[in-house]
């Protein structure tokens, strides 16, 4: 499509400008997908069960048609607290070059018939390798594994049919022998297998890539001198650099999780986002859920995105070491680069807190600590890690939900993957295309740009409850988003117009509009920052899932003059003139103006139902919200109401089909009531203040909740 071909044009001249830098700065992300028809726990909140590994095994078999020469591994995954054993992790190893990196059998996903029935004869299999290792000049030797009682790891005793047996080999002289486990494997996870074991080998920790690389020609030889049809590689992750890639499809609360390679540019970024993107939906799993009611959430596990070097050293947040304070800087000064692509759950209890949501004390040294690293004084990158990693975390000092996350960077505590030179930015939805992703990726690779090769020593701002406040509308966070493009235009990285068009591009949070002929009323769904119910530092909080009160829903009004065709109406030049008032009290709407001309914002925060357990049990439902449009010399008022559900109180016939019937389903629950109007006059503004309401009263909203 000419559409698609203009944006990757756009794209590619936003990695000519940073190339012309010469900042080797690379972008990974971490892309999830549910199936948003399913309501089974896998589907919904829990990490395992259901179908999920049967869909991450297709998925991985469709990306590696996608990615010639890619080598199947079933590493083993993350042990998380409170989890008896480790999840599953599918990966695709490949050279970045494109040249194929393995020449042995295939893992029985990828086999194009099943193998005839029989074991494999793993003491063969053992024999081959000293043989292949000792081609090589490498110390080996082989020895029939003994099983401890007790001691076997979950999968191994799910797995395990025959005996083990341990190859151990001195690849370097300077390295401890690394040892290989080969075994059979009896893929219980696939109701559908009835075949014998597979062969499979448990690589070890292997630190360099080179090693790597030349081990696996000797596995590959041995398997198929012992003529092995096919074999899983298992065991521990492989290391990668610039030259070697790695793709991971796990498992997360309610998704699958694509841990992509990381890519060089942002046009490669976009190809590898097609590609996962197409791969999931092939097997029916999408980036959003749909509602019944046509409300619009991500896939429920986000959509991260990160920021490096082809190798640690190299990247521009090592290499620069004041890059990342003026990032802190920078996004505090633009709370849309927090919120304006985020998920629902944001604020200082949610996944991505921000550096400034943990109390004025915690902020007041956050000051200080940017002054003392902007001496000059810190050479190492370890020193900055630790001179701001107690503020890039959330309030109980788990670090891993920060909004810029930088456990990763160097951080001495965290073995193996700790030292790698990555930030990644995590206040951001799981996007709807590989576009928008690739748009959002392209906006924050121009601001660490901007940050890399400019000084940014701007004060920090103590937004206060103006943060919460002014920012939860969408109509501030657009304006703000515009003065980013606006510097990053100033700098000479400026993003294109197809590129900004996307990230303008806000459809979901669009609720509806009524055009009557004075003016037109648009609804839009603001952000809520959901606390926790609970303590948020007990165990049971500080898992991969939190229980929050979500009840709290903030509308965002915009009241604008009728079009341009309608000048010719007797009430037209009168909308200003109109007040919109809830439940008699009227709203103190804000003049503003975007592209499109004059109009007016205010929120309005209500309670749109009543939770199983929240913080105000006494509260209840305050939905549907009612909206009444007055005006002193009309006789006629409108009474715009905001339903949670079928205004008919009716079931919906199911889920959404797609976007555009969740987006029906949104207007549709917007009705329209023309009554006579009161003989009393309006109530003034000011009246607001003496009202029950003054209370819930903010410079950007009204908080229904008060009365």
């Amino acid at each position: 499509m000419e559409e698609d071909h203009t944006f990757e044009q756009a794209v590619r001249r936003h990695d000519a400008q940073v190339v012309e830098l010469g900042l080797p700065l690379w972008v990974g992300s971490e892309p999830t997908f549910t199936d948003r028809e399913a309501q089974t726990p896998a589907w919904l909140h829990a990490a395992l069960g259901d179908d999920k590994e049967l869909r991450a095994r297709a998925l991985t078999v469709t990306l590696s048609g996608l990615m010639p020469g890619a080598l199947v591994l079933r590493s083993v995954g993350r042990l998380y607290p409170g989890e008896k054993q480790p999840r599953w992790n599918l990966g695709l190893l490949r050279r970045r070059d494109g040249e194929p990196l393995w020449d042995g059998p295939p893992d029985p996903l990828l086999a194009a018939e099943p193998s005839p029935d029989g074991p494999p004869d793993i003491a063969a299999f053992a024999s081959a390798l000293v043989e292949a290792f000792a081609s090589q000049q490498w110390a080996s030797e082989c020895v029939e594994a003994a099983k401890e009682e007790g001691e076997e790891d979950a999968e191994k005793e799910a797995a395990d049919d025959g005996p083990a047996w341990t190859v151990s080999v001195t690849a370097d002289p300077k390295t401890e022998p690394l040892q290989f486990v080969l075994r059979t494997f009896d893929d219980k996870a696939d109701p559908d297998a009835a075949r014998a074991p597979y062969a499979a080998i448990d690589l070890p920790e292997i630190a360099r890539v080179d090693t790597l690389l030349a081990i696996l020609p000797c596995i590959a030889h041995a398997a198929r001198a012992c003529s092995l049809p096919e074999l899983v590689i298992a065991g521990a992750s492989p290391p990668v650099d610039a030259t070697l890639e790695l793709t991971t499809v796990t498992p997360d609360p309610a998704v699958i999780e694509i841990n992509s390679a990381p890519s060089r540019t942002c046009a490669e970024f976009l190809w590898r986002s097609q590609q996962v993107y197409a791969a999931a939906a092939a097997h029916g799993l999408s980036p959003y859920r749909l509602y019944f009611n046509g409300q619009v959430a991500d896939s429920g596990g986000a959509g991260q995105i990160t920021f490096g070097g082809p190798t640690p050293e190299a990247s521009p947040f090592v290499a620069n070491l004041q890059l990342l304070p003026r990032l802190v800087r920078f996004f505090n000064r633009h709370p849309a680069l927090s919120y304006r692509f985020a998920h629902d759950f944001v604020g200082g209890s949610g996944q991505s807190v921000r550096a400034d949501e943990r109390g004025t004390g915690a902020f007041d040294d956050l000051v200080l600590a940017l002054a003392l690293l902007e001496r000059g004084t810190v050479t190492e990158p370890e020193l900055l890690w630790k001179s701001l990693a107690s503020f890039l975390c959330d309030a109980v000092g788990n670090s891993h939900r920060a909004e810029i996350n930088i456990e990763k960077l160097w951080n001495p505590y965290l073995p193996g993957r700790g030292r790698l030179g990555l930030v990644e930015f995590r206040g951001l939805r799981m996007q709807h295309t590989p576009q928008r992703a690739t748009a959002i990726a392209c906006l924050l690779r121009a601001v660490i740009a901007l940050l890399a090769t400019r000084p940014y020593a701007l004060p920090l701002i103590d937004w206060g409850r103006e943060l919460h406040d002014r920012f939860a509308l969408p109509f501030y966070l657009q304006a703000d988003l515009d003065t980013v493009l606006a510097e990053l235009d100033a700098a000479g990285l400026g993003l294109e117009a197809p590129i900004q068009a996307v990230l303008r591009h806000d459809a979901f949070r669009f609720l509806g509009q009524v055009d009557l002929p004075f003016g037109t009323l648009e609804l839009w769904r603001g952000l809520e920052f959901w606390p926790l119910v609970g303590d948020a530092a007990s165990p049971e909080q500080s898992g991969s899932s939190r229980f929050v009160d979500a009840s709290t829903t903030r509308i965002e009004i915009r009241w604008r003059p009728p079009p341009t065709g309608a000048e010719g109406t007797p009430d037209a030049g009168h909308w200003q003139d109109w007040v919109i008032t809830v439940d008699g009290a009227t709203l103190p709407l804000r003049p503003e103006r975007d592209s499109r001309g004059d109009l007016k914002v205010f929120g309005v925060r209500y309670a749109s139902f009543a939770p199983r357990s929240g913080l105000h049990p006494v509260l209840g439902s305050q939905a549907p919200l009612t909206l009444t449009l007055g005006h002193a010399e009309h006789g006629v008022q409108y009474d715009v109401t905001l339903h949670e559900w079928r205004p008919d109180g009716e079931a919906y016939s199911g889920l959404p089909a797609d976007l555009i019937e969740a987006g029906e389903r949104r207007s549709g629950r917007i009705t329209v009531v023309e009554r006579e109007r009161p003989m009393q006059d309006p109530p003034d503004e000011s009246d607001i203040e003496a009202s029950p309401a003054s209370r819930g009263l903010s410079a950007y909203s009204l908080d229904r909740r008060y009365w």
